[in-house]
C-alpha cells in the first residue's frame, strides 16, 4: 500500500506534522462539543470518535473507517 512509518519522540511531538494535525482536529471536535453540550460533553466521546472516523482525511484519501474496513461507513442516515 505505500505505507511509511515515521517515528517521533515523545519528548519532540512537533516533528510529527500529522500526528499533530490529528490532534489539532480532535481538540476542535471536543471544543465544539463542550460549547454545545456544557453539561454533558463527556458522553458526547463516541459521536466524536465517529465523526472523526468517518471524515475524509486527505493524507490517506479516504475516511479512517474505511481505509480499515474496506467500505465506507454505513450510518443510520444512510439507510433511509
Amino acid at each position: 500500500m505505500g505505507t511509511k512509518l515515521t517515528f517521533s519522540t515523545a519528548f519532540h511531538p512537533q516533528t510529527d506534522g500529522q500526528s499533530e494535525m490529528v490532534i489539532q482536529t480532535l481538540e476542535d471536535l471536543f471544543r465544539a462539543c463542550t460549547l454545545d453540550f456544557a453539561e454533558s460533553w463527556d458522553s458526547k466521546f463516541p459521536l466524536v470518535e465517529f465523526t472523526y472516523n468517518n471524515s475524509y482525511q486527505a493524507s490517506i484519501e479516504m475516511a479512517p473507517y474505511e481505509a480499515l474496513y474496506g467500505r465506507k461507513c454505513r450510518s443510520p442516515i444512510h439507510l433511509g
